[in-house]
């Protein structure tokens, strides 16, 4: 089943667009650009606002793992009557105005931003719309209640080829290779301290607390053992900083700093 999706229309694609540059400018320390988009998702996906409520729709649907089936069409169920009492008109102007603040501060080029789970997202939205014809969208419901029992672990069946293949291939083609290296840790940190610019920091601040925790146990480990004295030394080091990390509102220098923990650990570990 194939159709035409309009992903600017889709507010869960454009946040994960906004997400993914913030993350670029982050990495690359452009701190000009990452000011922009820091304020273009405070501006628009403060709690309350509509975007903001649409986009944990989305979430709900897409997110949602390991779930009974009943329960599962339960939440899509109660998903669709949430987003039925959103606003269109409301909805429609929010949109706009982001699009265009979008353009109009990160150019163009924020658009060819690959996003991953596309087509999920692509699907969700064919759900909420009413233009989608009904035996789309009962095929669409029933692939997103399968993904969210775990019947199929991807959204990739033939009801769900909901972007177009040129179009698909240009993404894949204009993604940064460079983030394909990073740890799985270090992505888990990059996402939360993206998204804690939208939840003033709270999924943030609950993985710091497990990540120092598990990084300065390691750490210990390195430090206390019979090996090199400059490498116990630096562990030292980057304990007392570790512990340093509480007392003060989290940065950007913490997060290069934990970013090159995060590898460090790794490697000290791999030498074990």
């Amino acid at each position: 089943m194939r159709m035409r999706h309009n992903k600017k229309r889709n507010t869960a694609f454009i946040y994960e667009t906004l997400t993914r540059a913030l993350t670029k400018a982050i990495v690359n320390k452009n701190l000009r650009r990452k000011g922009k988009i820091v304020f273009i998702l405070k501006e628009f996906f403060k709690p309350g606002e509509v975007l903001a409520r649409e986009l944990e729709l989305y979430r709900t649907l897409t997110e949602t793992i390991n779930t009974q089936p009943k329960i599962a069409e339960r939440l899509l169920q109660e998903t669709k009557l949430a987003y039925a009492e959103l606003n269109e008109n409301t909805l429609f102007d929010a949109q706009s105005q982001l699009i265009s603040a979008m353009n109009k501060t990160l150019g163009q080029e924020v658009w060819s931003t690959f996003i991953p789970n596309f087509k999920s997202l692509a699907s969700v939205n064919a759900v909420f719309s009413s233009k989608t014809s009904v035996k789309k969208r009962v095929l669409f419901e029933q692939a997103i209640v399968d993904k969210m029992s775990c019947l199929n672990d991807t959204m990739t069946s033939g009801q769900l080829q909901t972007l177009d293949s040129i179009t698909y291939n240009s993404f894949i083609k204009k993604f940064n290779s460079k983030y394909e290296n990073l740890l799985q840790e270090q992505k888990d940190l990059l996402n939360r301290y993206i998204t804690s610019f939208a939840d003033d920091g709270f999924e943030l601040r609950l993985y710091l607390n497990e990540e120092l925790s598990r990084l300065k146990g390691l750490l210990s480990e390195v430090a206390v053992a019979d090996i090199e004295p400059l490498i116990s030394q630096k562990s030292h080091d980057v304990l007392a900083y570790l512990d340093e990390f509480r007392k003060r509102e989290f940065g950007d220098k913490d997060l290069n700093k934990l970013l090159q923990t995060q590898e460090l650990v790794k490697e000290l570990r791999a030498n074990d």
